[in-house]
């Protein structure tokens, strides 16, 4: 499968962006989906994952509460709402796929999409 992730840009603390992330190729319902994101200087670390039919999900303890991550099977889209965005969620966000379970190690996933800047000001 082949990812597009779109969605970023600058945005004040307390604000509120959604992450896009566009599937193409293979069936997308046959995939968990992940969001990672990676701080400079820092390894990519897991935000939120999603079962293939939506029903399960999982946040990092960072984010829950303030990230929502959904998905449309019939749009083969993923999404990610952020809100209330901190300064230490500046990053770049990646969507990726895997055919396994609802997995947070990035070494789980096998397609990742380009990334996407989220920078948020304090």
């Amino acid at each position: 499968v082949q990812l597009q992730a779109s969605g970023g840009g600058l945005v004040q603390a307390g604000g509120s962006l959604r992450l896009s992330c566009a599937a193409s190729g293979r069936s997308f319902s046959v995939y968990t989906m992940g969001w990672f994101r990676q701080k400079s200087g820092k390894e990519r670390e897991f935000v939120a994952v999603i079962s293939r039919n939506g029903i399960t999900t999982y946040y990092a303890d960072s984010v829950k509460g303030r990230f929502t991550i959904s998905r449309d099977n019939a749009r083969n889209t993923l999404y990610m709402q952020m809100n209330s965005l901190k300064p230490e969620d500046t990053a770049v966000y990646y969507c990726a796929s895997n055919r396994g379970g609802v997995n947070t190690s990035p070494r789980d996933y096998d397609s990742w999409g380009q990334g996407t800047q989220v920078t948020v000001s304090s």
